[in-house]
């Protein structure tokens, strides 16, 4: 079924790519620049409310910048993407409800049309701690910043169809699992060797990138990244989709919904219990209005 699921997804990228054709693009200007400033507000309010409810409030911060270059057969796509949000409810406090730092780069060479031979690098991790809470408010942490961060890299092939529509593939790809805490370490957190801060992986991956106007004033960014560990059940591929939707109301009033589903089941998540832990399918949802700068 995940296999399945994995595969119509892949498809549905391929054949909406294929239907798109290119922007046309300024080819004396070497570097294209666009980025996005947002900052994102949830908030909902009860009093005497027959139904119930819980006062919450949320504020999201949020950079997305890209930065390519481009010259004769050359071109190098470089993605940055910066998100932190903090929620407060009523008798729970303030938690986290986003944390992430996301780096990706990718150096092209062109083969065909579309085609291009590449080398491409991804970073991840996070600025603050993570914690999983129990019903008696107690907390344990999970997470840090680089506890854990992925460090994902190699050579492979791309089609590149526009800078809102590109699938890389690499065959050959490393991937190392850093840990640095030495709390999380000792436990063996995110698949690492107990007492070990990194875990070494080879495999393959897939990148994809598409972004599309639904209507006026309506985007839909979709982000699909899978990784397959040649040296250790390389079955059980590794999934990370994020799904984005931009509605502009005005030049700097948005309202954004996003959704993040990722699978490794070399990540160990507590069960509702408190006390076995086991792969889980990772959901995040964010929604809210805000402002947003972009150029």
């Amino acid at each position: 079924m995940k296999k399945t699921t994995l595969l119509l997804i892949i498809s549905c990228f391929s054949l909406i790519g294929y239907a798109q054709e290119p922007a046309a693009v300024d080819t004396t200007k070497r570097w294209t620049i666009h980025g996005e400033n947002t900052f994102l507000i949830n908030q909902s309010s009860f009093s005497n409310w027959s139904a119930g409810g819980v006062n919450a409030f949320a504020g999201n911060l949020l950079f997305n910048y890209d930065f390519n270059y481009k010259k004769d057969k050359w071109s190098w796509d470089n993605k940055a993407i910066v998100g932190f949000g903090l929620s407060k409810q009523e008798d729970v406090g303030v938690r986290k409800n986003d944390d992430k730092i996301i780096l990706n780069s990718l150096v092209g060479y062109k083969a065909a049309k579309y085609w291009l031979y590449t080398f491409y690098a991804n970073f991840q991790t996070q600025f603050a701690n993570g914690y999983s809470y129990g019903s008696n408010g107690s907390k344990k942490l999970i997470s840090k910043a680089f506890a854990p961060a992925y460090l994902t890299f190699g050579p492979g092939f791309a089609y590149k169809r526009s800078d809102n529509f590109r699938i890389n593939i690499s065959p050959a790809a490393s991937r190392i699992v850093i840990v640095a805490n030495d709390s999380l370490s000792r436990q063996g957190a995110f698949g690492v060797k107990s007492g070990k801060k990194t875990d070494f992986q080879f495999g393959a991956s897939l990148d994809a990138y598409y972004k599309v106007n639904l209507m006026e004033n309506i985007s839909f960014e979709n982000i699909l990244k899978l990784y397959s560990n040649y040296l250790d059940k390389p079955q059980n591929v590794v999934t990370d989709y994020t799904g984005n939707l931009f509605m502009k109301v005005n030049k700097f009033v948005t309202v954004n919904a996003g959704v993040q589903l990722i699978y490794d089941d070399k990540t160990k998540i507590l069960r509702k219990d408190g006390v076995n832990e086991g792969p889980a399918l990772q959901v995040k949802q964010i929604f809210g209005a805000g402002l947003t700068y972009k150029f």
